[in-house]
Order: C-alpha cells, then structure tokens, then sequence
C-alpha cells in the first residue's frame, strides 16, 4: 500500500467524525434561541442560495431552511448568515502544459484571491502538483509568504493532482476554522497518481469540507469563425453553475472496462472527474476557456464562500457505517440551494 493509500485509509475515519461547535460561528443577531453548547456532535451543513439569474440571495433566516436527513425533516438548530472565516487549502497544478500563459494568470489570479477577495482571518495552505505532490506552504495567514511560493513555481512533468487531493483533504480537518474548502486548479487530466479515485472519493464524501475546482480547458480557439468569416465568441462561464440543476453538460456513458475517472489520452481537462471530486461536497467544478478567465473565477468562488449559510443539527443516528443522505430546501422555490449531499456516520 502506498504512503498515499495509507493517508486515506486513516485520515477517512477522523475526518468523518461530526465536528463539535464550541462557539466558532457567531449567530444570526436576530435570533434569541441561538445557543452554543460544547460537547454536543452536530451534523454541520454549509448552504449556498442562488436565484434563478444566479445572483446570491442574502438575508434569509433559520425558519427559510428545511433539512432532510434519509428524506425526514431534522431540526435545524444551529444557524448563522454571517461571514466566517475559512481554513482554505490550495492544490495547484504545476505540470509542464501549464507552463507560460496559464501559470502567469494563475500566478494573478491568486494574488487578487489572497490580497483582496479573501478575509484577513482565513488561513490558506498551498500545495503544488507536477509528478507528484509538495506541500509548499502550511496554513498561515501571511499573504507574502503564499504569494512569494506562489511566483517561485516552476511548471514541469506530469499531473499527480488526485494525490495532491488525497493529502490535501486530511490536511483541511486540522484547519483552525470551522468552516474548511479545497480550490483545485488544473488544466489537464491526471496523468501521475497512485491514489485509488474511489476511495478518494470516499475520503471527500467523510469530509466536511467544500471542494471546488476550475478547469483550464484551452481545446477550443477564443476567436471562432462563421461561414461568413464573422467571429463566433465563446460563451464566458457561468461564475454561479449548479450540478444537477439542469445547466450540467450532459454525461457520455463509460465504456465497460474503462476507468471512469481516468478521461481520455488527450492533455485536457477531465470535466467528469472534476465534478466527480466536488459535487457532493457542497462545492462546484467550473470550466474557463481562456488563462484570464481564472480571475473572475476565482473572485465568483471568494464571493461564495463569504455568503453562505452555516446550518447545524443534532446527529440522529449511530455510527452505523452507513451514507446517509443531505438534502437542503428553502421556502421560495424560485431559489436554488446547493449543499452536501450527506455523510457517512462511520464508527
């Protein structure tokens, strides 16, 4: 068993452990019931909402959310609408195809991230992936020491980022903040890693934490022509897409015997991975076309994470190895709602 392996068969059973709330969130101001109780084992639940035009709807309040547990409505007891800091891991591909146009914009896109989008409180490790994975920065809240390890990259080889995922993960559980998310940048399919994808899956399906990823997916010219000789422009990314929600590209079945994870032989980005790593956590994989879409991407991520609802509820059940299905409504079904899509209550 690889070292990596053995990272996830151990890490998998702390990480889905319910979290205890010992006062790391503050209440919704209006409120009076809210209260923090140590030792109680929640179910920890981060919403995101959205109208249709998928703008973020703020202001909503405990009594707008039902949560579903196996289809049974549980008793939301723990709420708040505020901003909280986030323990927010960066895993970046650093593989030769990324080399010039991608990592200068990459290298930009980051520094707005870190500088201007994110909150001074959040705390942000940075791991960079080519052959193999190397954790360049531990948590730290100082933005000059990410941004210098950050232009120090040198893009070469391959692409291991399943396992820099699968080191990743474990690592987020020992954030200092409650609220924990992965941003994942590649521009190609995994090419390197000797990390089992379904168990790493499984390790993010145990993990509270959020996992995003963007795609850089350069196959098609920016500047298409009609029959006319006219340009054809390329439609930018949605900065809000929704999994399931009806705008996910249609799935092509897998041929029997093929690895569904493992794309296709072209250099290209693996969009059916991505979204496989990120749909059920709460997060989202988006896709841009151009190295200078990554900074709209990455602000529309920093604006996500900073208008989300934190939900909280009693563990109902026991230990009893079993998935046990999230699902997350708000009253006016104008809105859509994108959250976790369960847990594993593993003993």
């Amino acid at each position: 068993m690889t070292a990596t392996r053995r990272t996830i068969a151990t890490m998998s059973l702390a990480a889905a452990i319910p979290l205890v709330v010992a006062g790391q969130q503050r209440p919704e101001a209006t409120d009076p019931d809210f209260v923090f109780r140590t030792g109680v084992e929640l179910i920890n639940v981060t919403a995101t909402v959205t109208d249709r035009r998928g703008r973020f709807v703020s202001g909503l309040t405990r009594d707008d959310f039902t949560i579903y547990e196996d289809g049974e409505p549980v008793q939301v007891t723990h709420f708040s609408n505020e901003r909280v800091p986030v323990s927010l891991g960066i895993a970046l591909d650093t593989s030769g195809s990324m080399e010039g146009r991608k990592m200068d914009a990459a290298r930009s896109a980051l520094d707005r991230f870190l500088y201007d989008l994110l909150g001074p409180d959040d705390e942000i490790f940075l791991y960079q992936f080519d052959y193999t994975p190397d954790l360049i920065q531990g948590w730290t809240v100082d933005r000059d020491r990410l941004s210098r390890a950050i232009r120090d990259i040198r893009p070469r080889g391959g692409t291991a980022m399943y396992d820099a995922v699968a080191e990743a993960v474990p690592l987020l559980e020992n954030g200092e903040h409650l609220k924990k998310a992965l941003l994942i940048i590649s521009d190609g399919n995994d090419t390197n890693s000797e990390t089992d994808v379904r168990e790493l899956r499984d390790l993010i399906r145990e993990s509270e934490a959020l996992v995003y990823a963007i795609g850089i997916d350069g196959s098609q010219p920016r500047d298409r022509r009609n029959r006319r000789g006219s340009p054809i422009p390329i439609p930018r990314p949605s900065p809000f897409p929704f999994p399931g929600g009806g705008r996910r590209a249609p799935q092509v079945p897998t041929p029997a015997g093929r690895n569904p994870f493992s794309g296709n032989q072209e250099d290209r980005v693996n969009v059916t991975a991505l979204r496989d790593l990120t749909d059920e956590s709460g997060g989202r994989t988006e896709i841009v076309r151009d190295p200078n879409d990554l900074d709209p991407a990455t602000a529309g991520i920093a604006r996500e994470l900073s208008q989300q609802y934190y939900l909280g509820y009693p563990a109902h059940n026991e230990k009893d190895g079993r998935w046990h299905s999230i699902r997350v409504e708000v009253g006016n079904t104008a809105y859509r709602v994108r959250a976790r899509r369960g847990y594993a209550a593993t003993p």
